[in-house]
């Protein structure tokens, strides 16, 4: 035992005398990775993946609905931002363990357009990659009021459960009305807002969804949320009704 002492007290004498290491030199070389590099597979790889390549395929090709009409992303209103903002809403009110006023979704976390027809898995995967999570916020209606001046000034996004109409020079001041369920929006109430982890956090300029007095996390990713939504309603219904009254940006 006494060895095992003595072994253990010269180690430790030797760490701590121990001086680390320093660089002196290095030499290194670019190596470019480009797609000469995609012709070399490995083929057990190859064939170990394609049956799950091919069941994948299958499923993101299988339709779960119908769009009647194409869906659109552009500013200040369209389908696609109208459809968005109005399943988010649905789906909010069906799990929020609160009534939900209204929905807000970016424009920016719209990712592609869909076609008149068939509606897959592969189509709202190709709209919204992003892992975003539902949440509802409280919040003060000045604090939305405020959110609803930076929309106008910006030239729109998506909302469900209110209408802004803006009024006024957009240069100089513009200011935007706002009603919430066809009542005017009252500065000192508060509302309930649906909308992503991420634009909760006042990102994409969205900076008094900060503000918020309270945060639901649903804790269910925004997109899966749309998968079950559009398989509930089986037709996917989207029109541009006039609740984002403004003009685009120049």
């Amino acid at each position: 035992m006494k060895n095992w002492w003595l072994l253990l007290g010269l180690m430790t004498t030797l760490l701590a005398c121990h001086r680390p290491a320093k660089i002196v030199e290095a030499q290194g070389e670019v190596i470019l990775i480009d797609s000469t590099f995609d012709a070399i597979q490995d083929s057990d790889y190859v064939a170990y993946i394609a049956p799950i390549k091919a069941d994948l395929e299958r499923e993101l090709n299988t339709p779960i609905g119908y769009a009647p009409v194409a869906l659109e992303v552009h500013k200040p209103e369209c389908t696609m931002l109208n459809w968005a903002s109005d399943a988010l809403l649905a789906m909010a009110r069906q799990l929020s363990p609160e009534p939900v006023d209204v929905a807000v979704v970016n424009i920016g976390g719209m990712r592609c357009e869909w076609p008149a027809g068939d509606i897959t898995f592969r189509h709202v995967f190709e709209l919204m990659p992003f892992d975003n999570m539902l949440v509802v916020l409280t919040m003060k209606g000045s604090d939305l009021q405020q959110l609803c001046e930076i929309f106008a000034y910006g030239g729109g996004q998506g909302i469900a459960g209110m209408r802004i109409k803006a009024v006024g020079d957009r240069v100089m001041q513009q200011e935007a009305l706002v009603t919430i369920n066809g009542k005017p929006l009252e500065m000192e109430k508060t509302y309930t807002v649906a909308t992503s982890d991420y634009l909760s956090q006042g990102n994409d300029g969205m900076l008094p969804l900060k503000n918020h007095i309270k945060c639901w996390n649903s804790e269910q990713k925004i997109r899966d949320l749309y998968i079950e939504y559009i398989k509930q309603v089986k037709t996917v219904q989207a029109k541009v009704d006039g609740r984002m009254g403004v003009s685009p940006r120049p």
